[in-house]
């Protein structure tokens, strides 16, 4: 299947890799048709996906089956009026008919907006009314079906709702539906046929700094996640790939279905409502994952865990990104497993843009070398390239063309679009250095880096050395306005549950970050917190905290 999309599959080293690597984009392609489908007629009892929960129950799922169930879910959409273009919403956790809809939804070619179940009903409102959604089909959960209900009532377009697992009144009962629709399903012709160029899937970004932006990509769109899986995550034919994230977040299209299923690995799904580290590594030894891919969060918990008492024997290579790695993690999960922890970055708008291929030798910390197709620069703020060692905001140059994979801008936002994407270049809006050796380092988002006295403080450096001392659990870096220094860098922290806050622990936390980086880094105002605001997918939201300390003058 593989070699069906690419120029060839094995590189000498990266430069090889760079320079020849190279996507072919069939006409008119279309994942569910043109792989799955494919998959099913070629090697119809092939594993697809191996499933579980954590109260026992497990499935596994054949291409042939992935075929029919995905055959069923598309005439059932069709019979509900569902027809190309239309805005379908997604709310399914990790529940295995999400696979069934995504692709049922591809082979119509209606818009796939997949969203996580953490949603409120404010949330929805604006989501329903941005994209003008037509249908939710969402996990028979009592708080999110609520939501929906609640959000249908200022949500015009909103005609339709299904619920899996599940039934409610007022709501289709689509595993019933599922069973009684008829699992042929032939491909749409003409007019009705999706084209490369039309949308596919839409996704809300989590908002870090503003309303959610709708971020657009095309039917080509999971061709460009070759590069994720088979060069940074390493998956192998045969093999069993987890990629650990819910299906509303689009780090489960980069690791739970399209360049995992091109490249011949099968993919693991663990469904759980509340993660616990010593449950997910069993799940690992007990199926037999071979490739993972997970946030630093989830390492650090599973390097706290007795791991000799876990048969990793099976797992072969270990992917990370999400935020930049702390080389402590790094070092404790090789020590425990011999495995190298490698390194990726991109965005929703992106797939992987920047990473540690095959051929590189891991830096912890380091996102690795650009990947193939993407021009990667740092400019500063006067638009010039930087030199080496240079802090500068991450690029993405397009004059010789859009990356495989790459977004087509944001949907109904025009303005937006060429705010962030003007002269062939689009502006991640993420602040790196690059090594001597051609790596890059992840500083911080652009809108959050500090200018202190003629410095540019990066809050990841300053919260991770922060990180490392005990009292500290989570922990937010920010400027503060400063009529000296123009700015001061400010810590907001929740303590672990053995501490408590004063003045000492101020004075010693300062002094700890002098001993760890750049004593001119240091925090010298620490407010202490029970929690630090987030955006929905977890994120910190700097942005509040800077508007919180704007508010209190």
């Amino acid at each position: 299947m593989l070699e069906k999309f690419i120029s060839r599959e094995n590189f000498d080293s990266y430069e090889d890799f760079v320079e020849n690597f190279k996507i072919n984009i069939p006409g008119n392609f279309n994942f569910a048709y043109d792989v799955v489908d494919v998959m099913a007629q070629e090697n119809p009892d092939k594993v697809a996906m191996v499933w579980c929960d954590d109260k026992g129950e497990e499935a596994v799922f054949t291409f042939a089956q992935m075929k029919r169930y995905s055959n069923k879910a598309a005439n059932f959409f069709k019979s509900l009026g569902i027809k190309k273009g239309d805005p379908v919403m997604l709310i399914l956790k990790r529940r295995y008919e999400f696979w069934f809809c995504l692709l049922a939804l591809h082979k119509i070619g209606a818009i796939c907006i997949p969203a996580t179940n953490l949603l409120t009903t404010k949330d929805l409102v604006y989501r329903n009314n941005a994209a003008d959604i037509k249908m939710v089909v969402a996990v028979a959960d009592e708080e999110v079906l609520t939501h929906v209900d609640e959000a249908e009532k200022k949500s015009p377009t909103l005609v339709l709702k299904a619920a899996v697992g599940g039934q409610r009144d007022g709501w289709i009962d689509f595993n019933s539906e599922l069973e009684k629709a008829s699992e042929i399903f032939e491909r749409p012709v003409g007019a009705e046929a999706p084209q490369n160029e039309d949308i596919m899937l839409l996704y809300f970004t989590s908002g870090t700094t503003g309303m959610p932006k709708m971020v657009q990509h095309n039917f080509t769109y999971p061709l460009g996640h070759i590069l994720t899986a088979k060069y940074w995550q390493q998956v192998k034919e045969g093999g069993l790939h987890l990629t650990v994230a819910e299906t509303g977040w689009a780090k489960a299209v980069w690791g739970k279905i399209y360049g995992q299923w091109i490249c011949g690995s099968a993919v693991f799904v663990y469904d759980f409502d509340k993660f616990i580290p010593k449950n997910l590594l069993k799940a690992i030894e007990k199926y037999g994952v071979t490739t993972f891919c997970a946030p630093p969060t989830i390492y650090r918990f599973f390097i706290k865990e007795d791991l000799s008492q876990f048969d990793l024997s099976k797992l072969e290579h270990c992917s990370i990104a999400g935020e930049p790695l702390n080389p402590e993690v790094y070092e404790q999960w090789l020590k425990a497993t011999g495995i190298k922890l490698m390194e990726g970055y991109g965005q929703t708008e992106l797939t992987v843009t920047i990473a540690t291929f095959p051929w590189l030798e891991p830096k912890p910390g380091s996102m690795g070398k650009p990947a193939p197709g993407y021009e990667v620069d740092l400019i500063d703020e006067n638009g010039n390239s930087c030199d080496v060692g240079e802090e500068g905001q991450i690029v993405i140059r397009t004059k010789g063309g859009k990356p495989f994979g790459m977004f087509d801008g944001y949907y109904r936002d025009a303005e937006l679009t060429k705010k962030v994407w003007h002269d062939d270049i689009y502006y991640t809006g993420d602040m790196a250095w690059r090594d001597e050796d051609g790596y890059y380092w992840f500083v911080g988002r652009a809108d959050d880096v500090i200018k202190s006295s003629g410095y540019r403080i990066g809050p990841f450096e300053v919260e991770s050395a922060l990180l490392e001392h005990p009292a500290v659990l989570e922990c937010a870096i920010t400027g503060v306005p400063d009529p000296v220094r123009g700015q001061v860098v400010k810590a907001t922290v929740v303590l672990t549950q053995n501490y408590t806050p004063s003045d000492d622990l101020v004075k010693e936390l300062q002094e700890h970050v002098k001993k760890v980086t750049a004593p001119y880094k240091y925090p010298r105002i620490i407010e202490f917190v029970d929690e630090l605001p987030k955006t929905i997918s977890g994120k910190i939201r700097r942005v509040e905290i800077r508007e919180q300390d704007k508010n209190k003058k």
